[in-house]
């Protein structure tokens, strides 16, 4: 938090004593008024990857955590940092304005690394704009709101990842798949057919690996859920936490703690772990009757991920879209105009009356 604080009175513009924002698809800030740029030095060390038993009894004790300025939506909930001044804003996720005066100071375990922005705003529009010129019978307003250059959001999603030594054992069975020949009556007489069935065999036995950066969305709302088409990150991109990164962006704090982020990592350990199983096991297919798992050596690092959001309302609903912001990926759920659908479908009928008419 002392780096957060640093870099809030260091990120004004030597030469016009503007604000300086960072520069997506970089490690510079920049001044968006004379030009003017700085680059971010770059960390003397890797991230940490943190013990983990020893932050989960720590936390309990609300020990190893900063205070962060916080501005709570009162809305949809999302909590949301900004490192930048500001008067007012909006909330990226449901549009309703966040007021500074509404600003709470919020213990956080400080993030350890960053996947920064590789696409700026302007690069983000244009996708989303591509993006909405390719809908059939979307409203005029949809299109309007896609060049709108305060619609979109760049958000910091908190994430966290978690790694560990998996050593499992297990007792099953290993199916081998094997033909028999039958024969059966039809209205042409008998005929044959190959009948597949499976020959089973106990199988027991042990896996171990090392799982790495089991990734966990730190934020719990099921509303603000970023898509799995858009939730593809290059994680081996990750860079040392600096909060200049942040600059210009939002930054939403973690709602789901560490243990419950821990919890939820092991049930994927758990999947990875099966899978193993079933490729130990061979076969052709495979039992599982009991799998006895355990994690040891296992760290975990606060993240953040970028991705840009915008949200739309449409006859009283809300529609939200989301571009990865470091691989462009886009997905959105989209209304539809009733107007255009009923012109088109009313044009479908007066084109065939013609034809009708006509032919006669």
């Amino acid at each position: 938090m002392d780096e957060i604080k640093r870099s809030e009175e260091k990120k004004a513009c030597a030469n016009c004593g503007a604000e300086l924002k960072y520069k997506p698809g970089s490690h510079q800030i920049k001044c968006e008024y004379c030009g003017y740029e700085e680059f971010i030095e770059p960390a003397k060390s890797s991230f940490e990857e943190l013990e983990l038993q020893h932050y989960l009894k720590a936390v309990g004790d609300n020990a190893y955590t900063e205070t962060i300025d916080i501005l709570h939506c009162k809305n949809c909930g999302a909590n949301q940092h900004v490192e930048e001044n500001f008067k007012s804003l909006h909330c990226v996720y449901c549009g309703e304005p966040l007021i500074r005066e509404d600003v709470e100071k919020e213990g956080w375990i400080v993030p350890g690394a960053l996947i920064p922005f590789q696409l700026d705003f302007k690069k983000a529009r244009g996708i989303f704009k591509k993006w909405v010129n390719r809908l059939w019978f979307a409203p005029n307003k949809l299109k309007r709101a896609a060049l709108d250059p305060e619609a979109l959001h760049g958000l910091y999603v908190p994430h966290w990842t978690f790694d560990a030594d998996l050593h499992a054992t297990y007792q099953g069975q290993r199916g081998d798949y094997y033909y028999e020949t039958q024969r059966y009556r039809t209205k042409n007489g008998m005929q044959t057919r190959q009948v597949r069935k499976t020959r089973w065999r106990p199988a027991s036995g042990a896996v171990n690996g090392f799982v790495d950066d089991i990734l966990i969305n730190a934020s719990e709302k099921r509303e603000r859920e970023i898509p799995n088409a858009v939730s593809a990150w290059n994680v081996k991109e990750l860079v040392p936490f600096n909060s200049k990164y942040l600059s210009g962006f939002v930054t939403e704090k973690y709602t789901i703690p560490l243990k419950e982020g821990h919890h939820r990592s092991f049930q994927k350990a758990k999947s990875i772990a099966y899978t193993w199983i079933r490729r130990d096991i061979g076969g052709d297919t495979q039992r599982i009757h009991h799998a006895d798992i355990k994690l040891s050596e296992e760290t975990f690092k606060h993240v953040l991920l970028p991705v840009y959001i915008s949200s739309y309302t449409y006859n009283r609903k809300k529609y939200h879209f989301y571009i990865n912001g470091q691989t462009g990926v886009i997905y959105g759920t989209r209304p539809y105009s009733f107007w255009k659908i009923f012109f088109l479908v009313l044009f479908i009928i007066i084109v065939i009356t013609l034809i009708a008419i006509v032919a006669k």
